[in-house]
């Protein structure tokens, strides 16, 4: 177990050096989700007048985004990109090779990116908490165990998710299209642009059914009180469902396409 532990340590240092080693595109990445974070609370203030939209009021909405930025910035997963196109380049024979399992390699890989990605959020973050200062002064936030809780297992969700997507590029050439297909229910459906609960009655539904609400919607939910109590634990407990479901999935996608895959590629 000692020995196990040291070869994560090892693995989390390393990735976590690279991250660090491009923190200057990472910000250029992250001002991408920075922007509609800032920008969408406007866009509802604006709608709402002095009234309510769906239960949200103003600082509700401010709120909401805030955590949103936090949130999104740790749980949400993007690397099946590489994986596919390490597969298909014919780099992942690398991973086969080493000592530990391929499955900790990308979480650590991963994970140390989630870690660096934080750190980067923070100056957005207070410059995000400083311009809407006036409408958050009595702002509260519960970060409680089930919060905590659930931003832990949206992100196991969200990485067992990329995970098995990733592997459909044992099978598929050209995989890398229809990940494209992956982000347009994700990042409506996962609360990203807007909250779950200002989505028409069907696709608010739709979104309790599929993983993607599970992933940031509910983390978020709890953080600024909408979702606690019993409606919380139900939550917990169908991000454990996902996350055994896609992680089994991908288990399947990985011991058929390994039998596939030659050392230089597909």
């Amino acid at each position: 177990m000692l020995a196990t532990f040291r070869k994560w340590l090892a693995l989390f240092s390393v990735y976590l050096k690279d991250g660090i080693a491009y923190r200057v595109n990472g910000i250029i990445w992250i001002l991408t989700d920075a922007f509609t974070m800032f920008t969408m609370p406007l866009v509802w203030m604006s709608a709402m007048g002095g009234g309510r939209v769906a239960g949200f009021n103003k600082g509700d909405i401010v709120r909401y985004y805030l955590a949103m930025l936090m949130v999104s910035g740790f749980v949400v997963c993007h690397f099946m990109w590489e994986l596919a196109i390490e597969i298909k380049d014919g780099q992942f024979s690398a991973q086969l090779v080493r000592p530990i399992s391929t499955y900790q390699v990308y979480f650590f890989r991963n994970f140390s990116w989630r870690i660096v990605r934080m750190s980067l959020c923070v100056p957005f973050l207070l410059l995000f908490m400083w311009f809407y200062r006036g409408i958050l002064h009595d702002a509260t936030f519960n970060w409680n165990w089930q919060f905590f809780s659930a931003l832990l297992l949206g992100h196991l969700l969200s990485f067992t998710t990329v995970m098995m997507l990733g592997f459909i590029a044992l099978f598929v050439e050209e995989a890398m299209a229809l990940f494209e297909l992956y982000y347009f229910p994700m990042l409506f459906l996962s609360g990203q642009v807007v909250p779950v609960a200002m989505l028409p009655d069907w696709a608010q539904q739709l979104a309790k059914v599929l993983p993607f609400y599970y992933t940031t919607n509910l983390p978020v939910d709890i953080g600024i009180g909408r979702v606690g109590g019993d409606t919380a634990l139900v939550g917990l407990g169908v991000q454990c469902f996902y996350i055994a479901l896609t992680f089994g999935i991908s288990k399947i996608l990985w011991a058929k396409g390994l039998r596939q895959f030659s050392g230089v590629g597909l």
